[in-house]
């Protein structure tokens, strides 16, 4: 499977793109969407293969209230635009996942309107979770079912075939339309398991190596994630260990947690797995706002593109954007930018790209922990064929690590730098390695 080797980049396009705050009511489509042609080069030149667009499709405000599956959202452009970009993309050998947003709906949403207009007489009442007894703050006069009691945002009746068969036909649209090569579903922790074998196997249909990657926060992994079900999930989990490890000197908590999850222990959760590892994204607060030490940027950035999982990146944060979730409002998280940066940090982070995509090991090997302390980790990653040590010294004093390497010498994936273990191994302050062993 692609996905198990990928790169992803993504993107908020309705904040990138500066689309207003919210749509007017008939306006014409404006092809802000483009903007996107000026991020190609930059992708690729970062070394990621697959783009993630987070909502494009017509909707009340932020893109996670859909008006229209059918439409894009006119602030971004028309279907042409869209369509060029993906072309754009996928000429430049980039995939294409798009944000499936299945659960629940706008109040703008087409269906949902009907029954605000018609009550009991629409013939779309069973769409959602409707009693004509009850009410809400909105005063419809009836009671909804809504997402985690907010009621901007519709719960779908995912057990009726007719909003399957919408959502399935709008799929197929997005593939002939766009030739998307796979979707992130939003909050996949909400929908029923029938409803993802369901999607799963209709998916399959389209392209055989169609990707579902499901929004999961925390608890089993595995209630979402299988043959049957989504390829992958979001590993919250180690997002929360990753900023926390650095922030508290205490790379236990990462390091515990992914032996938990990947380790040799026969009781080992998703071992052969490939989670999204992430730092931030269009969600949380970026990390290099979540960092206690600036100095630790680079090394949380090794981390994630040593540690198993399939590493993704956020637009902007790979220079080191600021941004910090409002008690009210993502919109800070998701800035217009007028075209990409380029600083040293973007340098390193590429190397790490290059040296994931290019180690076997890296991309689907094993884990095991060899060395672990407060302020120091090195782990192993290992296939058949490869045996990679990531090495981290997250304090501001050099490190002399003493253990049995199996070897005597390696060569760094990311400086080329030629290893030899032979006396210990030297950790300079805040630096990363990923050294492949001599075989």
């Amino acid at each position: 499977m692609w996905f198990d080797q990928a790169v992803i980049y993504q993107i908020y396009p309705l904040g990138l793109c500066g689309a207003p705050a919210f749509p007017e009511e008939g306006q014409v489509p404006q092809p802000r969407i483009l903007r996107l042609l000026d991020w190609v080069e930059h992708i690729q030149k970062l070394g990621a293969d697959t783009v993630l667009l987070n909502p494009v499709f017509d909707s009340d405000r932020h893109g996670y209230d859909t008006r229209d599956y059918f439409r894009v959202d006119p602030r971004l452009g028309t279907e042409e635009d869209l369509a060029r970009v993906c072309r754009a993309f996928h000429e430049a050998g980039l995939r294409v996942m798009l944000d499936g947003v299945f659960n629940h709906v706008g109040r703008g949403f087409w269906a949902f309107r009907d029954v605000q207009e018609k009550k009991w007489d629409s013939p779309y009442k069973d769409w959602f979770h409707i009693d004509f007894g009850g009410n809400t703050d909105r005063n419809d006069g009836f009671w909804y079912e809504a997402w985690e009691g907010h009621n901007e945002l519709v719960k779908l009746n995912l057990q009726n075939p007719a909003v399957v068969e919408h959502q399935f036909r709008a799929i197929r649209h997005w593939v002939e339309a766009f030739g998307i090569d796979g979707l992130r579903l939003d909050v996949a922790y909400c929908l029923p398991q029938d409803y993802l074998r369901q999607l799963r196997a209709f998916t399959q249909t389209l392209k055989p190596d169609f990707v579902l990657m499901g929004e999961t926060l925390h608890g089993d992994y595995n209630r979402w994630m299988g043959p049957e079900l989504c390829h992958s999930v979001t590993n919250y989990e180690c997002y929360k260990g990753l900023w926390s490890a650095f922030n508290d000197r205490n790379l236990f908590e990462i390091g515990h947690s992914l032996a938990r999850q990947f380790g040799p222990e026969p009781w080992t959760l998703y071992k052969g797995e490939h989670l999204l590892s992430f730092v931030d994204n269009h969600d949380v607060t970026r990390i290099a706002s979540k960092l206690n030490n600036p100095e630790h940027l680079p090394l949380i950035y090794a981390m994630l593109f040593g540690m198993p999982g399939v590493p993704a990146l956020y637009y902007g944060s790979e220079w080191g954007m600021a941004g910090e979730k409002g008690a009210c409002s993502d919109d800070d998280l998701r800035p217009a930018l007028d075209k990409p940066e380029w600083t040293g940090l973007t340098d390193w982070i590429a190397a790490l790209t290059k040296a994931h995509r290019g180690s076997d090991a890296l991309c689907r090997g094993s884990y095991r922990n060899v060395v672990l302390t407060n302020r120091q980790i090195i782990f192993e990653r290992k296939t058949e064929n490869q045996r990679v040590l990531v090495a981290i010294n997250a304090d501001d004093q050099p490190y002399v690590a003493h253990f049995d390497a199996g070897c005597g010498l390696a060569w760094d994936l990311i400086t080329g730098e030629k290893h030899d273990f032979g006396g210990g191994s030297h950790l300079s302050p805040y630096s990363a390695q990923y050294w492949e062993m001599e075989r």
